[in-house]
């Protein structure tokens, strides 16, 4: 198959329902771009969800990290194009890269993801459901930015604290991947968003969390506007951790 048809291209719009008081996209709806253009190109190729729910098996998301010079702005169109880079046993690596309406890179992401049985909760091996051809979609396209990071958070004594409710919940009947992004952003006093802007952002998924579980959540700042942060659940367990970067205007 030819390179560029293994990339998907999605055109979006920044809706003034889905932008902050900058009048610029928020993270979490570009969280949730990104994974619906993954999971329109993952249904083009043959392994979207729905057809993998009918087997069992869905997709989880593990990793993300995103690169951003900027983001689109109030009724701006823009387009996210996304590709895969590797196919493991047990994990694919998707990349992003984010297009401006001028079609000028603004940002890159990267993500981790695995595909699990619905039945046992356990990850699926990729190299040999449905005879291994997705290996047929990995396409030779780099990606600038670095890889997510390991992220450590040494803080025990917790930021905030909530209790999951039903807007956070998913069909999955856990807590949304992107509900935690907005969490983790909501931390963070409104002056940094009048002031800064972010510039990196990574989340790393741990474990899942359900309604009515409390949500702890911790955070060291180690670097100059630069945050690890880690959500923990009923005092007990890491569900997931994030970095947060952020750049003055």
């Amino acid at each position: 198959m030819d390179e560029e048809k293994k990339i998907g291209t999605y055109a979006y719009v920044a809706e003034p329902f889905h932008v902050d008081l900058n009048g610029r996209l928020t993270m979490g709806v570009l969280g949730n771009h990104l994974l619906n253009s993954a999971g329109f190109h993952s249904t083009e190729h043959g392994f979207g969800i729905a057809s993998l729910n009918d087997e069992d098996y869905t997709w989880v998301l593990s990793r993300l990290a995103i690169d951003l010079d900027e983001m689109p702005y109030q009724y701006e169109k823009f387009t996210i194009r996304t590709w895969v880079e590797n196919v493991y046993r047990l994990f694919t690596d998707r990349n992003f890269i984010i297009l401006n309406k001028d079609d000028k890179a603004i940002g890159y992401a990267r993500s981790v993801w695995a595909m699990i049985s619905l039945k046992t909760r356990k990850p699926a091996d990729l190299l040999t459901l449905n005879g291994g051809s997705i290996v047929d979609n990995i396409c030779d396209k780099t990606c600038p930015i670095e890889k997510p990071s390991r992220i450590k958070v040494k803080n025990s004594v917790p930021l905030a604290s909530l209790k999951a409710k039903y807007s956070d919940i998913d069909i999955n009947g856990h807590v949304n991947s992107i509900r935690y992004i907005e969490h983790v952003l909501d931390l963070f006093p409104i002056e940094y968003y009048k002031e800064k802007r972010i510039c990196r952002f990574e989340m790393a998924y741990v474990a899942e969390s359900y309604y009515g579980d409390e949500l702890s959540f911790y955070s060291d700042e180690v670097g100059e506007d630069e945050y690890n942060i880690e959500v923990r659940k009923n005092g007990t367990d890491a569900v997931c951790r994030s970095k947060v970067i952020f750049k003055k205007k």
